[in-house]
């Protein structure tokens, strides 16, 4: 294995510090989820989904990403299975943003029919559904849609016999067809743009109940709709974030397909995997600073099981009941 340098030492550095960060945030997500009877309902389940993709981001992708970046002479499919991780945990982010758009629509559409609609064993089947599509998309390269037919030609060239030993890199097994015209024209842009026309409707529904006249009567339904906009611009600020983050890698791949004379700084391209793995991250930060339900159920799991100081117990009653800030 080759010696590391110092821009690669720097590389490891803030990789490793992303993975700090993002590991212990995520699994705080997931325990809050799992304590909170509040935190029960389809859209904070799908969340716990989404941390878990986000868990294995730093502890599986980040040491798989340094180990490539160092790169190890390995035979093409192993380095192919080093490199298939982050496409199946992108795309269960994905899908499970998009479940979560989902589930606030119907909350805003059908408010007194949601419960029935969107039960427990549901929202159970829609997660399971989101990470079998997943494996599905992610591990397409394991079945065949690779580099390995132009690796074995130039191995061949070279009078070599076998199967390929390669120096272990992403775009060297993922054939950038795939990366271009299936990933990203088919299971990440139409996702993302389907999502960002959710959120406007359920943006231009609560508006449009929030504008009706206030009555005796209609206390109540804006008090929930009021929690819903609070709710809905958060996980809105969650797919933005999402979008930021992944869209410039995306572009950089379309540049490497469409114009493969183009030169990309490799800044440029550290740069975009970093928001990618810096994404995973980001998350609990945001319900942490702006839905109340997880900002008090981390401040209970710190006190109860770090501090030793047990904190309040945590309203637990319906989340409908309660606004979020």
């Amino acid at each position: 294995m080759p010696p590391v340098s110092a821009f690669q030492a720097a590389y490891i550095s803030i990789e490793v510090l992303i993975a700090l960060v993002s590991v212990p945030g995520n699994v705080l997500v997931i325990w809050a989820v799992r304590v909170n009877q509040a935190l029960r309902d389809a859209t904070f389940c799908f969340i716990a989904s989404l941390a878990v993709a986000d868990v294995a981001v730093g502890a599986l992708v980040i040491p798989l990403a340094i180990l490539i970046n160092i790169g190890p002479q390995t035979y093409f499919h192993t380095c192919l299975m080093v490199a298939c991780p982050v496409l199946v945990l992108t795309q269960s982010s994905i899908l499970a943003l998009l479940a979560i758009a989902v589930d606030r629509y119907l909350r805003v559409k059908i408010p007194l029919r949601y419960k029935t609609v969107v039960t427990p064993r549901r929202a159970a089947v829609a997660i399971a559904g989101c990470w079998i599509l997943s494996l599905v998309v992610g591990l397409t390269p394991m079945f065949g849609w690779n580099n390995l037919g132009a690796v074995q030609r130039a191995w061949a060239a070279n009078g070599s016999a076998g199967e390929p030993v390669i120096k272990c890199e992403f775009e060297k097994v993922i054939s950038m067809e795939y990366m271009v015209y299936f990933n990203f024209f088919v299971w990440v842009l139409p996702p993302l743009l389907l999502m960002a026309l959710v959120y406007l409707e359920v943006f231009y529904l609560i508006r449009r109940q929030l504008s009706k006249k206030v009555s005796a009567s209609s206390g109540d339904p804006h008090k929930y709709y009021g929690k819903e906009l609070k709710i809905a611009k958060s996980l809105a600020l969650i797919l933005l974030l999402f979008a930021l983050s992944w869209l410039p890698l995306h572009i950089l791949n379309c540049i490497t397909l469409f114009c493969p004379s183009c030169h990309k700084p490799s800044l440029l391209t550290y740069i975009a995997i970093f928001l990618t793995h810096g994404n995973s991250a980001m998350n609990p930060i945001v319900y942490a600073f702006r839905i109340q339900k997880f900002r008090v159920t981390f401040l209970k799991i710190w006190n109860d099981h770090f501090r030793c100081q047990p904190a309040p117990p945590v309203d637990e009653g319906p989340p409908e009941e309660r606004p979020d800030d």
